[in-house]
């Protein structure tokens, strides 16, 4: 089993992984839109979903996979004025992979958090 941190503080607060790779499939925990390099918070859901994107896209390429092998998604919305601003922004990115995908609208940890994403990949899942 590999085990991958992207070095948020919430990882070792939590006490746990951004992904697990577990033989082909890999399990990337929810991830909210914080820019980790800055730990800033953009103010639109739209900017978060995409910066969640990019720290998911970044775990799954640690465990050696990537984006097009999401096999299964959800998405945790705070509110529902924020949706067609998250569809906008990963509709682009999944479009073509059509994952199968949920989405909830719930209370987030932090009142700044309006969009936390969570993926499973099967590696190699893109190929078949």
């Amino acid at each position: 089993m590999l085990r991958i941190s992207t070095g948020s503080p919430f990882e070792k607060t939590f006490g746990y992984s951004r992904a697990v790779r577990d033989g082909d499939m890999v399990y990337v925990s929810g991830t909210t839109g914080y820019d980790y390099e800055t730990m800033t918070m953009p103010e639109h859901a739209g900017a978060q979903a995409k910066n969640a994107l990019a720290t998911i896209a970044k775990a799954l390429e640690d465990a050696g996979s990537s984006i097009r092998d999401v096999v299964r998604v959800t998405y945790y919305v705070a509110d529902t004025a924020f949706v067609d601003d998250v569809v906008a922004a990963v509709g682009p990115v999944f479009t073509d992979i059509r994952p199968a995908a949920s989405m909830i609208v719930c209370g987030l940890i932090k009142p700044e958090m309006k969009i936390e994403i969570e993926v499973t990949a099967r590696i190699g899942a893109h190929q078949s």
